[in-house]
């Protein structure tokens, strides 16, 4: 299993962070958590160490990659409550010893369960699309997770929310859906959209996600 590659590391905009150290990032990440150049420049620092963690416990790269999702999720979060003014703490022990701990209690599914796609959705752009999650409404939310997570059909959808009681068609997901990646586009931060949007939209990047999925499973 090889280290994945990173091309959100040649960015401008993370390639600009490039001289600051970890704390001078950890403190722009917490003074800002409206963007997300900060996180994303520690994840390219920190993601060779933290995938070479996981790989020697991992039995398939499928197995890797989600457990590295998963990791850079958790890291995500309490990133941002982060205070590294214990003596003798480095943000690379704690980032090692998270990593161990989410090694140690993760349970991962069997690889032909996993639909996952480290290079259509790298983690700081998951990060960020889940909390921009909140902003969509809760009708909206749900038909995106049916068709992103459940990889439902518009029509599925339909007939899911049909039974209960809902009164709308597969025309009328398909509207909603695309109303919610909008909004769900508009939420993110403006650098996280330069940084893996590259002027596409959000909907085409998720279905490429899912193309992706799909062509690794095959």
């Amino acid at each position: 299993m090889q280290t994945p590659s990173l091309p959100e590391a040649n960015h401008p905009l993370i390639k600009s962070l490039s001289h600051y150290s970890d704390q001078e990032l950890l403190t722009l990440l917490q003074r800002h958590p409206d963007a997300g150049q900060y996180f994303t420049a520690l994840y390219c620092r920190y993601s060779p160490l933290v995938y070479t963690l996981i790989r020697h416990s991992a039995r398939s790269p499928m197995q890797a990659d989600y457990l590295f999702s998963i990791t850079w999720r958790h890291l995500f979060h309490e990133l941002l409550g982060l205070d590294l003014s214990t003596p003798g703490v480095t943000l690379q022990s704690w980032i090692i010893n998270v990593t161990a701990l989410c090694i140690n209690q993760a349970e991962l599914p069997p690889a032909e369960d996993i639909h996952y796609s480290l290079e259509a959705s790298p983690p700081p752009l998951q990060c960020y699309v889940e909390r921009s999650l909140d902003q969509v409404s809760p009708s909206q939310r749900l038909m995106i997770v049916m068709a992103q997570t459940f990889r439902w059909s518009e029509p599925r959808i339909a007939a899911y929310l049909q039974a209960e009681g809902e009164h709308i068609t597969a025309a009328g997901v398909k509207a909603q859906l695309q109303a919610g990646y909008e909004r769900l586009e508009t939420a993110l931060p403006e650098d996280i959209r330069a940084i893996y949007l590259a002027g596409g939209k959000l909907e085409a990047h998720l279905h490429g996600q899912q193309r992706a999925q799909t062509t690794t499973e095959a």
